[in-house]
């Protein structure tokens, strides 16, 4: 999810909730062609987030075979394509979903997506690459280097893509066999229109056919759409002969929804305490020296204050915090507050009895 999935969030995410898989924010192929540095921001990862996935997105074939050679070279575990997004930005230039209306472009890029691994495989680097600009060619190869040595092998990787179930209408039937052609390794399915954005319900049924459709496949297919517990993902694959799902909005302040209910602190408050660790996470790798950057943390905390009470007050104040530090002291206000309330209920139960 662009401007939440980042490096603090997955990480908090893959350390409280264990999620088998777990996807980088979508990042532009054409950044690449003008050697944006902090292009890498959106790539950074740490081995605890394994398997990582960089997702990415465009409309031009060549952008992406280019783009797969630097992911392999970062060490990432898949690469996946974001042919869903729904941003009217993306889906103008024909990418994101946008790519729902160009079947042939869609398996074009799956195509020129696998051949940047193959040719990672045979032996090329982004140093290979005459477009790159040397900065960039010299960050990468730093990470690399800092990789463990099971990662700086040359591996083959899964090639994945991430759909929606149409573009005005569903048109599951048409439009999955088209990228089943591709044979991704997995296609992961939103059950909802481009049009639909993220409005209504998502249509189950829909990714239901097109896991019908892929029997037989070596491809997986993964649903994705309202799912908001453990629970509920399960009773999806079962229902639908899936082989798995995909939780994004469903995990907005709550790591532990990849596991089962029993896995859930039974103390809410643990949110806010894990609200803080995330807060000091993002300023140390986003927002450090630029307390801009920690708008997009805001809404993070509103999303951790949810389950206790008083949220909507405490979720007032959070979203005005400019760092970690005015987080911390906002709820060391809010925990001084209920402490006193509850030495008062319990002076007044005293009397009462």
């Amino acid at each position: 999810m662009d401007g939440i999935t980042n490096h603090p969030t997955r990480h908090i995410q893959k350390k409280y909730g264990q999620p088998a898989v777990i996807y980088t924010e979508f990042v532009a192929v054409e950044r690449l062609d003008i050697g944006d540095p902090a292009m890498l921001n959106d790539f950074l990862y740490d081995e605890s987030q394994r398997p990582v996935i960089a997702q990415i997105y465009g409309h031009i074939p060549a952008r992406f075979r280019r783009m797969a050679v630097m992911l392999c070279e970062l060490g990432f575990d898949g690469i996946d394509i974001n042919m869903g997004c729904p941003a009217s930005s993306i889906v103008h230039r024909g990418s994101g979903a946008g790519l729902i209306l160009t079947p042939m472009l869609a398996q074009a890029i799956v195509a020129a997506t696998k051949a940047g691994v193959a040719d990672w495989l045979n032996g090329a680097t982004l140093r290979d690459d005459p477009g790159a600009p040397p900065q960039l060619i010299a960050a990468v190869e730093a990470r690399h280097q800092a990789l463990p040595p099971a990662y700086r092998a040359r591996r083959p990787i899964p090639v994945s893509v991430k759909t929606r179930i149409g573009y005005a209408a569903p048109q599951v039937r048409e439009w999955a066999p088209r990228l089943l052609e591709s044979e991704p390794a997995a296609l992961a399915i939103h059950g909802r229109t481009l049009h639909q954005g993220y409005r209504g319900e998502a249509n189950w049924e829909e990714i239901g056919a097109a896991a019908e459709l892929a029997r037989g496949s070596q491809t997986l297919i993964l649903g994705n759409g309202d799912i908001r517990s453990y629970q509920e993902a399960q009773q999806r694959i079962a229902a639908y002969g899936l082989d798995g799902v995909l939780i994004g909005r469903g995990s907005n302040g709550n790591p532990f929804v990849f596991q089962p209910e029993s896995a859930a602190p039974v103390d809410r408050y643990r949110y806010l305490h894990i609200a803080l660790e995330h807060a000091r996470l993002h300023e140390h790798w986003i927002s450090r020296g630029n307390p801009y950057r920690f708008l997009s943390m805001r809404k993070q905390l509103g999303w951790y204050a949810r389950a206790v009470p008083g949220a909507s007050t405490l979720r007032r104040a959070l979203v005005e915090t400019n760092s970690a530090d005015e987080v911390a002291a906002v709820l060391q206000r809010y925990f001084d507050h209920r402490l006193t309330w509850e030495q008062d209920q319990k002076t007044v139960l005293s009397v009462c009895a």
